[in-house]
Order: C-alpha cells, then structure tokens, then sequence
C-alpha cells in the first residue's frame, strides 16, 4: 500500500539523494534521419541554383540583388512545404519528435519562410525598378501583374503573407482559435497559386530533372496533408465509430465523457496520449479540440475529461449518450515508452491530473516506485479523489497533496509556501532519489515551465524530464 500526505512549508527535507548512472537518451534512431531530410530539402534548392548558373562573377549590385532574391524565393518555398509535412500528423513522425514539438518547430520555420519570401520581395523589386528608376511604378506592375502566371503568384504570396501576420501573438491573442485555423487553411491555397510562376519563370526549374523534383515535393506534400491529415482521421472515425455513451461530473466545470466503440485495440492509443475530438452536437460540430485519455484505454471504451474554458469545452457538459464522436489520434509521446527508470516521479496541476492519473493505471511499477504530487486550488477542485485512493491501496502510488491559492510568479507551489518558496526541499522531501526516476509533468504551461526549472536545478537531466502540450 502506498501512502497520501499533504506537504506544508514547514515540513523539514529528507537528505539529498545519490547520483545515478547516465541513462541512454531517448529518440527513435529515424527521428535524427527525418531532421536530415528535412535540413537537405531545404538547402537542395542552393544547390539547384548554383548547377544552373553558378556565382556570377564579378558580383555586381544587380547581379548580387537578383542572385539573393532568387535564392530567398526558393529558401521560403522548401521551409513552406515543410510546414505543411510538419504537421501532417504522419504518425511516425509524431512519434519521433512528438506533437507539441513540432508545432514549435512550424512555428519558427513559419516566421522563417516569411521573412526569406520577404527578402525575395524587395530582392525582385529593386533588381527591376533598378534598371529604369524614372519608371519605378510601371515595372513594379508589370513584375507583379502582367508577367505570365505572376498576377496568382501575388495572389498565393498576399495570401500566405496574410495567414503569417495572423500568426504573431499579438493578432493570435485577438482571433478566436476557430477562425484563426480557417485562415491558416489560405496556406495552402498560396502555394498552389505561386506554383506555376515557378516553373514558368524560374529559370533554376527549367532542367526538366529540377521540374521533376519540384513536382515531387508538391505531390508527396498533398499527398501527406490528404493521406494522414484528412483520409486516416475519416477512416478511423468510420471504423471504430465511436459513441458517447456517459457524461458524468467529476468537479465544479469538469465532466467526463465516456465513449464506446469498435476495436479500440486498433488504435494503439497508450495512457498519456490525446486525440483531437469533434462531437457531432450541431453547430460548431467542426471544431475541434484535444483532450487526453484520463484512464487507461480499454478495447471498447475510452475515457477523457474536460474542463470547462471555453465554448467548446463548455458544451462537452451538454453531451448526450449515443452522440457520434470524430477523432483525430492519437497524438503526443508522454507515454510509458519514455520511461528509462523502474521509478517515475508524475507532477500534475489542475486539468494535467488526466493523462498522468490514466499513466499511474496500466503502467508496470511496483509499491513505492511511482509516486504523485498533485496540484490543485482547493477540496473542491480535486479531481479523481476516489480512484486516486484506490492507486494508492491497489498499486502502492505514493500520493503528495498541494492544496492552496495559486503562488507567486515563476513558482509551482501553493501561496502557503510563501513568496520566495525553496522549491527542491519540496521535491527532495517527496522523493528522495529524485534524479533517479523519470519524471513526468502535465499542468498550465507556466506552472510545467516553473516545474521542469525546478527539476533541472535539482540535478535532472532533460532525458528524464517528459512533458507536452496537448496542441491542435
């Protein structure tokens, strides 16, 4: 049996624990091959410009400015088409860098492809207005109007443009998520609009090799998006046809929902993962949403938990049995296949509890070898308290209670602790072979940030540390 405790400020630490064995770094061995490929579809079109005209030598104003604008038109197309196989959701590559992870990573190349097709804005304009400054206007115009396929490709770029400043927080903060996604769709739409411009004008793609591989990258990246963003989600909706089946209150603003279906086997969903979920519930159906698995998945039945923070949220506690649910998944590597220790240390805060708590269920531990500390604001908060106690007599979970109003900023712990808390006493006093477990952390993204400081100055390495955000 394991045991329950509420930590409070003045409980004095245990001994600082031992070192332990450097443990072998987490990642499928592909994972490094996908980022290569990845490194050289962007670099290939340097190496497609230089085969077909090589430096031009001497460099002169004109002749430097075409150059960088060429090469920033071809730099911002590879980084665009690797935005849309990022997220693809080509499952194998979600599980090699993980979901969250990649939307960082599209993020950043976003802003990247942006400014290099910025660049090869002002690049093209100033090497054509350059030739006949007197008639700046009329060349511009013919550049981006009359030239053969250019009206679309200024079309596709005002387009993609537009879909970039909507992606800075300062526009994200002002757009619900719901219309912000519908904008982001434009993407697409730009790139088969600059497409033909390319092939026509671009004389690096006039090698009909350089044609052919530029016709490859366009097909395998709408054969990703049509595959596995749009075909699989459909089928597996289709097959496992998934049903509400319960809707039960768990906390003030927190159900569970409860959903049958047919050889949910089939999915291999693990705890600790999370599908995008789209209830058939009338209008804003098409929404969609992710929330992770809070028990372990089951052939026929699958568990989540939802708290209320919006209106889609909001509306999961007005299901009704029998609703058809679409999935999207499942998604995120904050699974037991992380683990590379016999015990595990899980943080949760708030809503977090859900994937860590279905984790504590159907993962291998032994009594004392997984232990809980759970964050939450009050009694009323709590969640999961009943099954919580059964992980505790059945499993032996170690469960560490941290009641209490939210601390001050850049700490994870309850206000009780104080203003400037000492937070590793806390975790040492928990588990004393702290750098000796896998530790996994789920809560708000400033208190996961807070927590994971917390652990790196305690001694745990970045391998032992699995967290995610659960992104669209």
């Amino acid at each position: 049996m394991g045991t329950i405790h509420q930590v409070s400020p003045d409980r004095s630490p245990q001994p600082p624990d031992g070192t332990s064995p450097r443990p072998k770094r987490y990642r499928p061995g592909w994972g490094d091959l996908l980022g290569t490929l990845a490194v050289f579809s962007t670099v290939a079109p340097v190496g497609l410009w230089l085969l077909n005209h090589g430096l031009p030598l001497p460099l002169g104003m004109k002749s430097t400015v075409g150059m960088l604008g060429l090469l920033s038109s071809l730099i911002a197309t590879q980084l665009m088409l690797l935005l849309v196989v990022l997220l693809a959701r080509i499952p194998w590559v979600e599980r090699a860098w993980g979901h969250d992870r990649l939307a960082r990573q599209h993020r950043w190349i976003g802003f990247a492809s942006f400014w290099f097709m910025m660049a090869h804005l002002v690049a093209q304009t100033l090497e054509r207005v350059s030739r006949d400054w007197s008639a700046a206007w009329q060349r511009t115009y013919e550049l981006y109007v009359v030239e053969p396929w250019m009206l679309a490709a200024t079309v596709g770029t005002v387009l993609i443009i537009g879909v970039m400043v909507t992606s800075m927080r300062w526009a994200r903060r002002r757009l619900r998520f719901e219309g912000w996604h519908l904008l982001h769709l434009y993407t697409y739409l730009g790139l088969i609009l600059i497409l033909p411009h390319m092939l026509v004008t671009g004389p690096e793609f006039h090698a009909q090799w350089a044609r052919a591989y530029l016709w490859t990258e366009y097909v395998l990246a709408a054969a990703c998006i049509l595959v596995f963003r749009l075909g699989l989600p459909l089928y597996r909706t289709l097959y496992h046809r998934l049903r509400v089946e319960e809707v039960s209150t768990e906390a003030p603003g927190v159900v569970s929902i409860t959903l049958t279906g047919r050889r949910l086997d089939r999915l291999h969903a693990r705890s600790g993962q999370f599908f995008i979920w789209r209830f058939m519930d009338g209008p804003g159906w098409t929404r969609g949403h992710p929330y992770a698995l809070s028990a372990a998945p089951q052939h026929d039945r699958l568990r989540i938990s939802v708290r209320e923070s919006g209106d889609g949220s909001a509306r999961a506690a007005t299901l009704r049995p029998g609703t058809r649910a679409l999935i999207e998944g499942p998604y995120g590597t904050m699974t037991a296949r992380r683990r590379r220790r016999p015990k595990m240390l899980l943080l949760a805060a708030g809503i977090g509890i859900t994937p860590l708590r279905a984790l504590l269920e159907d993962t291998r531990y032994g009594p004392g070898e997984a232990t809980l500390i759970y964050r939450f604001s009050s009694e009323d908060d709590q969640l999961f308290t009943a099954e919580l106690r059964e992980l505790v007599t059945r499993r032996g979970v170690d469960l560490v209670l941290l009641p209490g109003g939210r601390g001050p900023d850049g700490s994870w712990l309850p206000a009780d602790f104080g203003a400037q808390p000492d937070e590793i006493p806390v975790l040492r006093h928990a588990v004393s072979d702290l750098t000796c477990r896998d530790v996994y952390v789920c809560g708000p993204p400033p208190w996961a940030s807070a927590v994971h400081a917390t652990l790196r100055r305690a001694g745990v390495r970045e391998e032992d540390i699995h967290t995610e955000v659960f992104a669209w």
